[in-house]
């Protein structure tokens, strides 16, 4: 389905050229000057540098070419030579019942793709942190996103699961329980099946290990050396690596889920291990690995870069591998495995650098060609009310679920603050809205940008927050009930043309989803549904303040203000959705 402005842009055009003018001149965009009208075609303001005419008699020009054009209520120019534009109402009607009829609002993809999306950055062995949101969060409405828009999207959780972390803590259970099998070379039998910890206890032994190995210098080197074990294979650290994944991956998936955030694979960093081998053939192969300070490097560096890029690290001096390595082994894995076109990081923008050697070596050696994309959207930090990275009072990490649990705290007290519901309900509602509170504020933020978390403003029932755009929805819900408690039927109602300037806003607001949508997609942006869906929630409630829906006493005019709202609700709910949250049925 076309968008709109396509359309409009076509008429345009096909006037220009009638006229004797170049097409390329009827671009239309939206009105700088909504008071005036609500689109604008500039073009005569270039062609009279192109024809040596004054702008104003080009735009009369085309004017007169298309003013009798009945998906027009109002074309004029105007000096210097700006052409003003009104659609029809009733044109403007038609096309939002097409949306409403239209397979996912309309939005088309002639060239849908599969797409890795590479998300979550948990690591096994720790609990979620505040700053685990963004990627999870973010990541979460690009897959959905993309998929929406018509393409095969696989999202990949991608854990830390064979860094220093498990080296850590396996010589920290040899300190405390050395008796276990693991640790005694002469065992032969079969290793236990039962895990050595629970998750509270792995989530004490973690950052007891991690605190002792910046003052024990020997208990690092030996964490060092039991992590390249495990890299290489041995038996006994393997199996203790086993329990620590089947303990954290377990309680991951419960936190994850807490989130509304669900991966298609659970891989992580051990997975490209297979992949190694072949990772260094490639590289030997084509004569880009070499050996620097007894280390394996790969230069990345190219002509025209502005600063110069160190290369790329792939096995350390002690044979260890790194992040860089097992990426560029997953690449291997995910092309033989999905051969997509286009693999989306999500990462913290500090980590540009590695991305950037990644993806280098990675065209280099011929992993990929020219025609995959590969993309970091790196995101900024969650900062508290004094700009700093939010922290709990005692100035720690936050854990998620602690962060999740204030923000549903102060949701489910708002709730109570007007009683009209149990308590029971109030928290399921509180969940529900705290996760749209949380999302939302997030969302909002363009990804790259920090942002202050503010429970406060967040959680705020007003304004461009989550609880509002729900609230707009929960709003249109009643009003439809109530319309069919009265025993009508929304199912073949018909959006009709509008009788009041709040109508008509909202109209064309609706009109404006699938290149929303499609323009969203195509720049990895969630914000833009954020900022579409929160000025889309202004122009319902101002046409709610200012129009009589279910009193009045015409009933085409009635049954066609439902048919409206019952869109803007499809939207809304669609757009909530794919941003990875949902609306209760009252709040």
């Amino acid at each position: 389905m076309k968008k709109l402005l396509e359309i409009i842009t076509e008429q345009f055009e096909t006037a220009f050229e009638s006229c004797g003018y170049d097409k390329s001149l009827g671009k239309v965009g939206l009105s700088n000057r909504p008071d005036l009208c609500s689109y604008q075609c500039n073009g005569a303001m270039a062609g009279a540098k192109l024809y040596h005419k004054a702008p104003i008699m080009i735009a009369n020009d085309v004017v007169n070419q298309i003013k009798e054009k009945n998906m027009f209520s109002y074309v004029e120019a105007v000096p210097p030579g700006f052409i003003n534009i009104n659609l029809s109402s009733e044109f403007v009607a038609d096309y939002l019942n097409n949306i409403a009829k239209a397979d996912k609002l309309g939005c088309e993809n002639s060239n849908p793709e599969t797409i890795v999306v590479d998300y979550g950055g948990a690591n096994v062995a720790k609990p979620l942190h505040v700053g685990h949101l963004r990627p999870a969060v973010i990541g979460e409405s690009v897959k959905r996103i993309k998929k929406y828009t018509g393409n095969h999207v696989i999202g990949d959780v991608h854990l830390g699961d064979w860094g220093l972390q498990i080296g850590l803590i396996i010589m920290e259970l040899k300190a405390r329980k050395p008796e276990l099998p693991y640790f005694d070379e002469n065992y032969t039998g079969e290793y236990p099946a039962e895990s050595p910890f629970t998750i509270e206890e792995l989530a004490e032994i973690y950052p007891t290990a991690s605190a002792k190995s910046k003052i024990d210098e020997a208990f690092k080197t030996a964490a060092q050396e039991a992590t390249v074990k495990v890299q290489q294979g041995y038996a006994p650290y393997t199996a203790i690596w086993n329990h620590i994944m089947n303990v954290s991956v377990k309680d991951l998936k419960k936190n994850y889920q807490d989130l509304n955030v669900h991966f298609d694979l659970w891989k992580g960093e051990s997975d490209a291990k297979p992949y190694i081998p072949e990772l260094f053939q490639i590289l030997e192969e084509k004569e880009l690995v070499y050996e620097s300070q007894g280390a394996l490097v790969v230069d990345v560096s190219e002509e025209g870069d502005k600063k110069e890029l160190p290369p790329c690290i792939v096995r350390k001096t002690d044979g260890a591998i790194l992040y860089a390595t097992s990426d560029l082994g997953t690449i291997i894995q995910r092309q033989q495995d999905f051969n997509p076109d286009e693999i989306i990081y999500l990462a913290d923008k500090r980590q540009e650098l590695h991305f950037t050697q990644v993806f280098r070596v990675a065209r280099k050696a011929g992993m990929v060609g020219e025609e995959t994309k590969l993309i970091h959207i790196g995101f900024g930090t969650v900062n508290g009310k004094d700009g700093k990275p939010f922290k709990t009072r005692d100035g720690g990490v936050m854990q998620l679920d602690m962060l999740v649990s204030q923000i549903n705290d102060a949701v489910y007290h708002k709730i109570m603050e007007n009683r009209s519901v149990s308590e029971e309900e109030a928290r399921e509602t509180a969940k529900i809205v705290g996760l749209a509170a949380l999302k939302y504020g997030d969302l909002s933020n363009q990804a790259s940008k920090d942002y202050i978390f503010d429970i406060e403003r967040f959680t705020s029932f007003e304004g461009n927050t989550g609880p509002y755009i729900l609230y707009t929805i929960v709003r249109i819900k009643s009003i439809i009930e109530k319309y069919n408690a009265e025993g009508n039927k929304t199912g073949v109602l018909k959006i009709t043309q509008s009788d009041s300037a709040e109508q008509s806003d909202l109209m064309l607001e609706l009109a404006k989803v699938n290149e929303v949508l499609e323009s969203a997609a195509a720049e990895l942006a969630p914000h833009r549904i954020c900022a579409y869906i929160y000025d889309l929630s202004n122009a319902f409630n101002r046409f709610y303040h200012s129009t009589k829906i279910l009193t009045e006493e015409n009933q085409d005019k009635k049954s066609g203000y439902i048919a409206l709202i019952s869109l803007t609700k499809n939207v809304l709910e669609t757009c909530i959705d794919l941003l990875g949250f949902e609306a209760p049925d009252r709040m």
